[in-house]
């Protein structure tokens, strides 16, 4: 049964392909592979590139182990004692609580009674005395009680890298509020504590592990998460919540997951798993103080006053860098400042729980509709509403993202629309094809009467074979096809009768000049000059031919539009593009012995084929080879556009442009033009791009004075500077251009 008789009949093959497709698209987002997330990810890394965040005033430092404190005060690691003292002195100059990303998890090697075990040799009254001072860990922890001090907790590989029992964990006060968390969070089952000396005397613990994603990028970093079974906040989270009194801290769990974390008495908002999105800002000096400055008093007064304090290393050798969404690694300690920015400016990123769904949401609304609308629509329309469903959807991203910190995938959605317009379009091009199939054989049986004249004086030539002459040959074909008879997809008849009438207009211009009529290949029509009756300069005669096709056509789309206005309704114009080329061809009969054709064979036919192809790529309705170019210079208006290779060669070809008669020739105007171009053609090879674009610029100008339309032209070498200008085409580019299509 034919759709057209059921009530689904609007939905025909294309459209039922095209949904299949959709559900693909929406399956694939949904099982998120590699590359699909990686193209999100990128999308939000891209993002804070273009705009970072802008630093806000927020109390917070971090005291470097920079590479200028390690070669001024000797090796890491340092004693403990000398961190004690970096401890007292962070604390007499106000900073209010200071975390550690280093964990402390051996002996001092330095401490006296190690030195003392380490080394036999010392006396026996020296060795008690050494074993009989303080330990330089217990100074430390000295230090630590005096202050309020974080210490670093990280996950390790394997339980097992410790002898004995997996340590213990002292638990944070904190309070769950909804249902359990636990199988939402982050797990991390195996932990590198601290020294017990040190983690007793410290007011807080905090976990400073951070997971990159796949593609090794650090984005999101758990503030709460499950280590060993405990809920535990993370090194940031934990300095601020001691900082203000130490108060517990909350974990707000909804149906969706984790909601948010409660820390001094504010909600940070969170992903379903406990972590967050840092909107992270350039690496400033200004964040840092070298640790060697706060030992030997060079550090300003007053620059830890109030501040929170995060001790950690930027030193080459230490390795502590991580690569960040801005492109440039970061040290991990700043990843940790920048996250403690975020909560106190409330600038974190938000990727809400209802995002998927979103995205799910828009992608097949946007798809589907190109889906249901692609099939009977024309392509300036499709067009148009794909660049205003990715841009918008693209946009409203960028806004999202820029306005609110809400991070919503431009990628997806904007793709899956591409994706269909592809396919529809393709399965558009299919119908076309059918329809250029069905007018071929409805006008393939045209001939040249002056073919069935000498036929009919010469009958002995109807049989096969053929002669060599040199051609002129011309093809022109209709653009936009696809339009006109999507326009007339309830009408055939007035399709039909509308290609009677334009192959009429087209016909008689190549008769008129005494043009040999090929054949009709649906929309398009293949001319040759110079046989079978010899045609003085039939290059010219191929040439005055092409220009009166453009001018008949454009007569008959006036008509056409009026009589249309006149019923109400419009008529879409017809437009065509030419190409002619002149080289030695065989013409005469061929086929076969009961079924024949007078045509003409021969590299020549296929170039000029391909240079018809080619006015749509530059924009110009006439495109001459050279041979014909240099044959009509003297009485034509023509300038030089490429050296292309087009489909199917190998041998590369100057091509040239049709733009007037001898009375357009002879204008001052079209002389200045024809300088400039060749000034472009010229600095182009040169690969110098700014005089390229400077002779283009001329060349629009002179254009516009004459009336004539090289708009597409000059589009079509500024895009291509652009394109060498970020990617160079090297010191052995021959200049030539590389045609990919027809």
């Amino acid at each position: 049964m034919s759709f057209k008789n059921t009530a689904l009949g609007w939905l025909d093959l294309r459209r039922l392909l095209g949904v299949g497709l959709v559900v693909a698209l929406l399956a694939l987002r949904v099982a998120d592979p590699g590359l699909v997330s990686d193209l999100r990810y990128t999308a939000f890394d891209l993002y804070q590139k273009i705009q970072p965040r802008e630093p806000q005033p927020v109390p917070v430092a971090i005291v470097d182990i920079d590479d200028e404190s390690l070669r001024e005060l000797g090796q890491w690691p340092w004693p403990r004692t000398r961190m004690a003292e970096l401890l007292d002195r962070m604390q007499a100059a106000g900073a209010v609580a200071v975390a550690f990303d280093i964990v402390f998890s051996e002996p001092d090697r330095l401490s006296p009674d190690k030195v003392a075990e380490d080394n036999p040799a010392l006396s026996g009254e020296l060795r008690a005395a050494m074993q009989g001072l303080p330990t330089n860990d217990a100074i430390f922890a000295g230090a630590i009680g005096r202050a309020r001090v974080i210490l670093g907790q990280a996950s390790v590989r394997q339980s097992g890298d410790r002898d004995g029992p997996p340590p213990s964990l002292r638990d944070a006060p904190h309070a769950v509020i909804g249902g359990d968390p636990a199988p939402y969070l982050q797990r991390f089952p195996d932990i590198l504590q601290n020294l017990d000396v040190l983690e007793t005397a410290a007011a807080g613990r905090g976990m400073f592990s951070i997971r990159p994603d796949p593609d090794g990028i650090y984005r999101r970093v758990p503030i709460v998460m499950q280590v060993q079974n405990k809920i535990r906040l993370g090194l940031a989270p934990e300095l601020l919540r001691v900082a203000t009194g130490g108060d517990a801290f909350g974990v707000r769990v909804n149906a969706a997951g984790i909601e948010g974390v409660v820390i001094a008495r504010q909600l940070v908002e969170t992903a379903a798993d406990g972590s967050v999105w840092p909107y992270f800002s350039a690496s400033r000096p200004e964040r840092y103080v070298s640790a060697a400055d706060i030992l030997q008093g060079r550090m300003p007064e007053r620059r830890l006053a109030g501040h929170l304090v995060l001790v950690g290393t930027s030193a080459i050798g230490l390795e502590d860098f991580r690569p960040t969404p801005l492109g440039v690694p970061m040290p991990g300690v700043e990843i940790h400042a920048q996250l403690l920015e975020n909560i106190l400016s409330k600038s974190l990123l938000v990727r809400p729980n209802y995002a998927i769904g979103a995205e799910l949401v828009a992608t097949a609304m946007l798809a589907l509709l190109v889906v249901l609308l692609a099939p009977s629509t024309g392509a300036v329309f499709i067009i148009a509403l794909t660049v205003l469903l990715t841009g918008g959807w693209v946009g409203l991203s960028w806004y999202l993202f820029q306005s609110q910190q809400v991070l919503l995938d431009p990628v997806w959605p904007a793709l899956s629309v591409l994706l269909s317009v592809m396919v529809m379009s393709s399965l558009n091009y299919l119908r076309e094809e059918r329809m250029r199939a069905h007018i071929r054989s409805a006008f393939g049986q045209y001939v040249s009467p002056d073919l069935v004249a000498r036929l009919s004086e010469n009958r002995e030539e109807l049989s096969l074979g053929g002669e060599r002459r040199s051609l002129s040959i011309l093809f022109s074909d209709v653009r936009g096809f696809t339009t006109l008879a999507e326009g007339y997809r309830d009408d055939p008849a007035g399709l039909t009768t509308l290609m009677n009438g334009f192959l009429t207009v087209q016909s008689q211009a190549i008769l008129d000049e005494r043009g040999t009529i090929d054949k009709f290949m649906g929309d398009a029509v293949m001319a040759f000059w110079n046989a079978p009756l010899d045609t003085a300069e039939h290059e010219k005669a191929a040439c005055r031919a092409a220009l009166r096709m453009i001018s008949d056509i454009e007569v008959f789309n006036a008509k056409r539009a009026r009589e249309a206005e006149a019923e109400g309704g419009t008529a879409p114009p017809v437009d065509v593009g030419v190409g002619i080329n002149t080289g030695d061809c065989v013409v005469g009969n061929m086929g076969s012995a009961t079924r024949f054709d007078y045509t003409a064979l021969g590299d020549a036919v296929n170039l000029a084929s391909r240079l018809e192809g080619q006015s749509k790529a530059y924009g110009l309705r006439i495109i001459l080879g050279e041979t014909t170019a240099q044959k009509v210079e003297d009485g034509f208006a023509v300038i030089e556009l490429d050296l292309i290779r087009v489909k199917g060669k190998t041998r590369p070809e100057r091509i040239f442009a049709l733009l007037g008669d001898a009375s357009l020739r002879d204008q001052p105007g079209f002389v200045m033009l024809q300088s400039a171009n060749s000034a472009m053609r010229s600095a182009y090879g040169a690969q110098d791009w700014d005089a390229a674009e400077a002779a283009l610029k001329e060349m629009a100008a002179q254009a516009a004075a004459l009336n004539l339309d090289v708009a597409g032209y000059v589009a079509l070498y500024t895009d291509r500077i652009a394109a060498f200008r970020a990617a160079p085409p090297g010191a052995d580019w021959d200049g030539v251009f590389v045609a990919t299509s027809k």
